[in-house]
């Protein structure tokens, strides 16, 4: 089975008319959740489902879905706390230099020349731009931010990232 990516979490219903509130996990949901899109519905010790989405808005924090072939509450009410994802497939293509973040996490990163610093562990995204948290041995965590100047090359390929240490980054 192909690998599957979370997009988000129903978490209840909405209204009467086969809509479901989402916490959305997506940084596109208007792809994600566009009508006539497939998601496969996982929920524990249940088969996995497909679905259709039949229509998408926004509601204060939510992404609202309503699902074809779902007219009502009493259709959707056995969704609630399933896991919205989609297939590698369905990701689809990124404009150069971004990345998806099960691309980036568990990348080992290194130097200029060559010495390996550690692994990153996560991808925060506090502002700007998003900050790589490197896990280094017997050292506590580098965070460095996803920036030109210090971010010289993503190898996926060799599962290696090369960063510039700019003064003072290692302390």
């Amino acid at each position: 089975m192909a690998d599957l990516y979370n997009v988000g979490k129903i978490v209840n219903t909405q209204g009467i008319k086969g809509e479901v509130r989402v916490i959305s996990r997506t940084d596109f949901p208007d792809k994600r959740y566009k009508k006539g899109s497939k998601l496969l519905l996982e929920q524990e010790g249940k088969q996995s489902i497909e679905l259709t989405v039949a229509s998408h808005r926004k509601h204060k924090t939510f992404d609202i879905l309503s699902f074809e072939n779902h007219p009502s509450i009493n259709d959707v009410e056995k969704y609630r706390d399933g896991i919205l994802k989609v297939t590698e497939d369905q990701l689809g293509e990124l404009p150069e230099n971004e990345y998806y973040l099960h691309q980036i996490i568990g990348l080992t990163v290194q130097d200029e020349e060559g010495t390996k610093i550690g692994k990153i562990t996560e991808v925060l995204s506090p502002g700007a731009n998003d900050v790589w948290v490197i896990q280094r041995s017997e050292q506590k965590d580098l965070l460095i931010p996803y920036i030109e100047d210090v971010v010289l090359k993503v190898d996926l390929e060799q599962q290696l990232v090369t960063i510039h240490v700019m003064e003072g980054l290692l302390d």
